[in-house]
C-alpha cells in the first residue's frame, strides 16, 4: 500500500469536531478511491462504500425525498450498511453519477448521525448538473499523484534521508555527496515514471519501466476516451490541445501555440478546450504576467501560457521518443528541458502555488515567479550543465533592486550560494518549496 499524505488531512477532517462532508477531487486514478477507503476501514468501526458507477441501482436511494432518514433506509434495504451512529463513515464514490446524492448532502449532515466523504473525477464533477450545491455543508479537498517525496516513501527512502535533504535547503548547506548523488538517481526515475499510483506500483513490482510503460499508455488511452465523454462539442479541439503538449513543450519558449494546431486559429476559438483540461485536472495552465509585482494575478495575459501535463511520467510516455533511458542514464536536457520543467511545475500545483512565468521579450523570460512570504521569487529550471549563466535571472535582479526575495535556481547539482545571492538546489528541492 502506498503511503499517501492525504491521509493526515483526512485524520484532521475526522478530528473537527464542526466537520462537514468532504468532497475530495483529483484527476482519474491518482489514489482517491484506494486512499478513502484505507482511511475508513482503519478510523471507523463500520465502512460503507456506494459507488454510483459501479452499482448504479444505489441511485434509486436518492430519487424520492432527500432527508436523511429516508435516504438511509434506503440504502439499508439495498443492502448497504450496518450503519452505526457516531461511528460510521459513508462514501460516495463516483459522485458525479448521482447529482441527486451532491444535492442530499446538506440534508445527510445536517442529520448528524454519520460522517460523509464523495469522491469523484474533476471531468464529472465539474460537467455533471447538480440541482442544489450543498454550500456550507461540504469541504473540498484536492489530491494529485503522487509527489517526489512520496515516491521516495515508495521507494524505500527513510525519513531521515529526506529530513537530511529539508534541512539542507533551509540551512542552504549542501548535502553529502552519496546522499545527493542517490536523490538525483531517484529523482531521475521519478521523471519517467511519475506519480500515477498504478504506475508507480507496476515499477515497484520488479523495477522494469516497460510494466510502468504498459500502465501509463492505458491511463492516457482512458483519458482520451474520458475526453471524448465529456468535452461535448469540444471534445476534438481537446484532444489536439492535450495531444500537442509535448510537442508544444519541447520548443525552447514552451508557450502553448494555438496557431501550430490549426492554421489561421487564434486564442479564443481553443479558449473553452484548454480550460477545460485544466478543470479536469489533466493539464495545468502557467499564465504570463507583465509585470514583476504583487499580486501576479492583476498582471496576468491569459491568452499567453504554457500548459503541463497532470504528471511527468504520462507526458514522457507521449513523446513516444524513448527518452526514458536517456534520462535515466542522466541526459535531463531531452526535449529542450521540458520534462524537468514539467516535474517543478507539477511540483509548485501540488503545494498550491499559482503557475505564473514572466516573458518580457527584449530581456528575460522567467520559468516561475511566484508569492514568497509576503514577497515575490522567482525560479529558473536548469536541465544542463551551463545552469550558471541565466541571464534572465540577472536582468530581474537588475531592473528590480530590492523586489525579489529569492533568485532560485533548481539544477542537477549541490546547493550552492553565489556571491550575488543567487540560490543553486537540487531539481528534487522543489518538493520543499512553499
Amino acid at each position: 500500500m502506498l503511503r499517501r499524505k492525504i491521509m493526515g488531512r483526512l485524520i484532521e477532517w475526522k478530528n473537527n469536531r464542526d466537520k462537514v462532508a468532504l468532497l475530495v477531487k483529483g484527476a482519474r486514478q491518482v489514489g482517491k478511491t484506494t486512499s478513502i477507503r484505507e482511511f475508513g476501514k482503519a478510523y471507523y468501526d463500520s465502512f460503507v462504500e456506494i459507488n454510483f458507477e459501479r452499482s448504479p441501482i444505489a441511485r434509486e436511494a436518492f430519487e424520492a425525498n432527500l432527508d436523511a432518514r429516508t435516504i438511509i433506509l434506503n440504502l439499508s434495504a439495498m443492502g448497504y450498511g450496518p450503519f452505526r451512529e457516531g461511528r460510521t463513515l459513508i462514501f460516495f464514490d463516483e459522485i458525479q453519477s448521482c447529482p441527486n446524492a451532491r444535492t442530499a448532502i446538506k440534508f445527510l449532515v445536517e442529520d448528524g448521525r454519520f460522517d460523509y466523504i464523495e469522491s469523484g473525477s474533476l471531468l464529472g464533477i465539474n460537467y455533471r448538473d447538480v440541482a442544489s450545491y450543498p454550500v456550507g455543508f461540504e469541504e473540498q479537498l484536492s489530491m494529485f499523484p503522487l509527489d517526489f517525496e512520496e515516491f521516495l516513501w515508495a521507494r524505500g527512502m527513510t525519513q531521515d534521508v529526506i529530513d537530511v535533504a529539508r534541512d539542507a535547503y533551509h540551512t542552504l548547506r549542501p548535502l553529502p555527496d552519496v546522499v545527493h548523488g542517490q536523490l538525483m538517481k531517484s529523482y531521475r526515475e521519478y521523471m519517467i515514471c511519475g506519480g500515477m499510483p498504478a504506475v508507480v506500483n507496476a515499477f515497484l513490482s520488479g523495477d522494469d519501466f516497460s510494466k510502468a510503460l504498459r500502465v501509463q499508455n492505458i491511463i492516457l488511452g482512458n483519458y482520451r476516451d474520458d475526453i471524448a465523454k465529456y468535452a461535448g462539442k469540444e471534445k476534438n479541439r481537446a484532444k489536439a490541445v492535450f495531444d500537442a503538449i509535448p510537442g508544444q513543450l519541447g520548443k525552447k519558449s514552451k508557450r502553448f501555440i494555438i496557431a501550430a494546431l490549426e492554421k489561421g486559429a487564434g486564442s479564443r476559438q481553443y479558449e473553452q478546450a484548454t480550460m477545460w483540461l485544466s478543470e479536469a485536472g489533466i493539464a495545468y495552465h502557467c499564465f504570463n504576467v507583465s509585470a514583476l509585482d504583487k499580486p501576479l494575478s492583476l498582471s496576468e495575459k491569459r491568452n499567453l501560457y504554457k500548459l503541463y501535463m497532470l504528471d511527468t511520467g504520462l507526458l514522457c510516455a507521449m513523446t513516444m521518443g524513448g527518452i526514458q533511458s536517456a534520462i535515466l542514464m542522466g541526459d535531463i536536457r531531452i526535449n529542450e528541458g521540458a520534462v524537468a520543467e514539467n516535474v517543478v511545475a507539477a511540483e509548485l500545483a501540488k503545494r498550491g502555488i499559482p503557475l505564473f512565468y514572466y516573458d518580457k521579450k527584449t530581456r528575460m523570460e522567467l520559468d516561475f515567479v511566484f508569492a514568497d512570504n509576503g514577497g515575490l521569487s522567482v525560479l529558473e529550471v536548469k536541465s544542463g550543465r551551463e545552469y550558471r549563466r541565466h541571464a534572465a535571472l540577472d536582468n530581474a535582479h537588475a531592473d528590480h533592486p530590492g523586489r525579489l526575495r529569492r533568485r532560485i535556481v533548481l539544477c542537477q547539482d549541490n546547493v550552492q550560494v553565489a556571491d550575488d545571492k543567487t540560490v543553486y538546489l537540487p531539481l528534487y528541492m522543489a518538493m520543499f518549496l512553499c
